[in-house]
């Protein structure tokens, strides 16, 4: 079933506890994946959502497996599987929020490249939701640290991406180990048929629930494109942000090689920007994450890869440094910005004549208009004419 327009948080029967780290929020009204999944997920039925990035896909599963949650049962009644580190992290977060109110119920995040020890100590308290990257969980699960089989809920975050990402044998292992779940939730951007195979082998008479990117929440993206030479980017990023004043800022490059040098170059030029990619570590990472999700770095250049799962909303313009080599990488790029109903901004450079074409297939098969700008005599931002 298709859902277009969200419901009243107050019309569905959720606790006290849970409306009020609701209303902590400032939020009354649910997105539309949430108005279709919550329902199904509190009567302990599968679901199949698909639904664009940034929607509120965590409180669609969140608020249902707090609800179910008994504090007074120390065993494991809930797993959240993500592709990323990131996107578990952030995840947890969320729970914990949405858990505020409601004592005795705990959360445990458990990825790779983290100290396995500390994670053990977070396990000892036995914690009812588990929240995981594939491989870590079962790198926990045959040390015997945490057991799994007395989840009652499973949820796939992501489900495509952690698919795409080649955990479809940790998945299909996990899901074995779980067999007395009631319900298993299966969240995606795009419904692959990788993900149509684990929702015919585990699922039963799933809810389907499709919230298509249409004028309601697509956001509202002004899309624009620059011919720049390769040394030329930087300049180009100081005067875009000199000229608007943005302060909140994301720049994607595809490789690690670029994203070093475009921050150097920035920080040249007194810029506050730092980077992630593959080759940074994960402790480093989620310090330059934590800085820019506080507002305390203006400029956060990335890899696509190293992206994956940061969940940050309030982006007011996303720099495509290189032209993404994949369509769907640059829609989800730019989805970082114009999100919650704000007017979001995107600018793709472009260097040579591949760029070009790039850039020219993107427009066309993502049906959306980007527009040439160039630096007028002035230096102001103008749109190329013809």
């Amino acid at each position: 079933m298709e859902y277009t327009e969200g419901v009243r948080f107050d019309g569905l029967g959720l606790s006290p506890e849970i409306m009020r780290a609701i209303a902590e929020k400032d939020i009354a009204v649910s997105t539309p994946v949430q108005a279709g999944c919550i329902p199904p997920m509190m009567d302990w039925q599968d679901v199949i959502a698909k639904a664009p990035t940034g929607t509120g896909k965590t409180f669609a599963y969140g608020i249902p497996i707090v609800e179910h949650t008994d504090p007074a049962d120390e065993s494991v009644q809930a797993v959240i599987l993500a592709p990323t580190r990131e996107l578990a992290i952030q995840i947890t977060d969320e729970i914990r929020d949405l858990a505020a109110y409601k004592p005795g119920v705990r959360t445990v995040c458990l990825y790779g490249g983290a100290p396995i020890g500390r994670q053990i100590d977070t396990l000892k308290k036995h914690p009812q939701i588990v929240v995981a990257t594939p491989g870590r969980l079962s790198d926990h699960m045959k040390r015997r640290t945490v057991r799994v089989d007395t989840a009652q809920t499973v949820v796939l975050d992501e489900a495509d991406r952690m698919l795409d990402m080649g955990f479809i044998h940790d998945v299909t292992r996990l899901l074995d180990k779980m067999s007395k779940r009631r319900n298993l939730g299966l969240f995606s951007a795009t419904i692959s048929r990788e993900v149509m195979d684990i929702a015919w082998v585990y699922q039963r008479d799933a809810a389907e629930i499709t919230v298509r990117e249409d004028e309601q929440n697509k956001p509202d993206i002004k899309q624009f494109r620059m011919d720049v030479s390769y040394d030329g980017k930087a300049d180009a990023i100081e005067k875009i942000l000199s000229e608007t004043g943005f302060d909140r800022c994301m720049a994607f490059c595809n490789t690690k090689g670029s994203t070093e040098r475009i921050t150097k170059f920035l920080q040249m030029r007194g810029i506050d920007a730092e980077c992630i990619h593959g080759d940074i570590p994960q402790k480093r990472r989620e310090q330059v994450m934590d800085r820019f999700r506080q507002g305390k770095l203006r400029v956060f250049v990335s890899t696509d890869v190293a992206a994956r799962g940061i969940d940050v909303d309030d982006v007011d313009i996303v720099f495509n440094c290189d032209v993404p080599d994949e369509n769907q990488d640059y829609v989800h790029r730019i989805g970082r910005t114009g999100r919650a109903k704000r007017q979001g901004v995107a600018v793709t450079f472009v260097a040579d004549y591949p760029s070009k074409m790039r850039i020219d297939d993107i427009a066309q098969k993502t049906r959306n208009e980007i527009v040439s700008v160039k630096f007028d005599d002035e230096g102001h931002l103008a749109a190329v004419e013809g």
